[in-house]
């Protein structure tokens, strides 16, 4: 595939303003009434079954110590439609952890869509690992290159580092692809360090799709600095540049690539695909007021029914979840804080707000 010459066009920034206002909106579920229950007319159209699910309009980021199975049981009680990412899980983990998968990769039906996010750098783990996870029968599968953590790009040198190595990346998504049947994606930032031009970000993607079959990109609009900047700075110091993010559809029409990187309310999701966007991917902000982010996707995203549902029923249901899992895995494993630390940002006025 010849290297897209719109590179060199310059690029043109839509009225996309994430961050904006939110007076600015008049969305009918308001996150500004965090004691409204997400609720739509109730249709005929079912949940869609394993398989058959709707694009990822929408999707959570993968998110470490954060995304775990407690965290999408959650989230899947508030929304059917919302694509769903694991934690990173290393490569050599998988590997050396066959006898013990289960604990890593398992997780109940009801949570499709869902995506396993791989961290690695070497073909031979990673093509083991993807044969591994392949029985578990995740909806893609997803390579991580755009973590900045020293955790990660320092070492083993994979995560954001990877986009330094545009040929390796195709080789590994090559061998991802190799080795299960689901579609392949990779999280990426649109630049590292000094290598931050649109030109190298085409080069990139181009030199992943020219090697495999990958035809879907998750962009945060950032890009990574290695040295100097902590994680947390890194999804706040680097500027964004969704214009980077708006050229790629324009010179990749056959690839998909979902948009993150700053956008906090489902306003500014909704705004966002009417752009033009292939999909949003929201982070934090899903995790930190799950309630007012996720409980609007089904209606407000996907133009669905919405569970007419309060958050006391959604904390009941999920204690029974969390009955059954306490001590699977082993004595405190996982144990009843692991279970329910994301209930400060859930259920702290829940009793008082809701009525059910």
């Amino acid at each position: 595939m010849a290297m897209r010459s719109a590179a060199k066009h310059a690029l043109v920034t839509p009225p996309l303003a994430p961050g904006i206002s939110g007076a600015l909106f008049r969305g009918r579920f308001s996150p500004r009434n965090p004691g409204a229950r997400p609720c739509r007319a109730a249709s005929s159209s079912p949940a869609p079954a394993a398989g058959k699910h709707l694009p990822p309009l929408f999707s959570v980021a993968p998110m470490m110590d954060w995304t775990d199975n407690h965290y999408r049981t959650l989230a899947r009680l508030i929304s059917r439609h919302a694509w769903l990412y694991t934690e990173m899980v290393v490569a050599e983990t998988i590997v050396h952890q066959k006898d013990n998968l289960d604990r890593f990769l398992a997780f109940p039906e009801d949570q499709h869509p869902i995506v396993l996010q791989i961290g690695g750098s070497n073909l031979e783990n990673l093509a083991k690992a993807t044969k591994l996870a392949n029985a578990y029968s995740y909806d893609e599968i997803n390579l991580n290159c755009g973590c900045p953590s020293g955790k990660v790009a320092g070492h083993g040198c994979f995560g954001a580092r990877l986009m330094l190595d545009p040929e390796f990346v195709g080789d590994a998504m090559s061998a991802i692809a190799a080795n299960c049947d689901v579609p392949v994606s990779v999280k990426c930032r649109i630049g590292v360090d000094d290598h931050d031009s649109y030109e190298e970000l085409c080069e990139f993607v181009d030199k992943v799709v020219s090697k495999s079959p990958t035809r879907h990109f998750i962009i945060h609009a950032r890009k990574a600095l290695l040295n100097g900047l902590s994680p947390a700075e890194n999804r706040k110091v680097p500027p964004l540049k969704y214009e980077y993010y708006f050229a790629l559809l324009r010179d990749f029409p056959q690839v998909k690539f979902t948009l993150n990187g700053g956008i906090t309310t489902i306003d500014e999701v909704s705004l966002s695909i009417r752009q033009g966007a292939n999909g949003v991917m929201v982070g934090r902000a899903a995790y930190n007021n799950p309630w007012n982010m996720l409980g609007h996707v089904d209606g407000e995203i996907y133009g669905k029914p919405t569970r007419c549902i309060s958050r006391r029923q959604i904390l009941k249901s999920y204690q029974v979840y969390g009955d059954s899992i306490i001590g699977r895995y082993g004595p405190s494993r996982p144990n009843v804080r692991q279970a329910v630390k994301f209930y400060i940002h859930f259920s702290s006025l829940a009793f008082i707000l809701d009525n059910g």
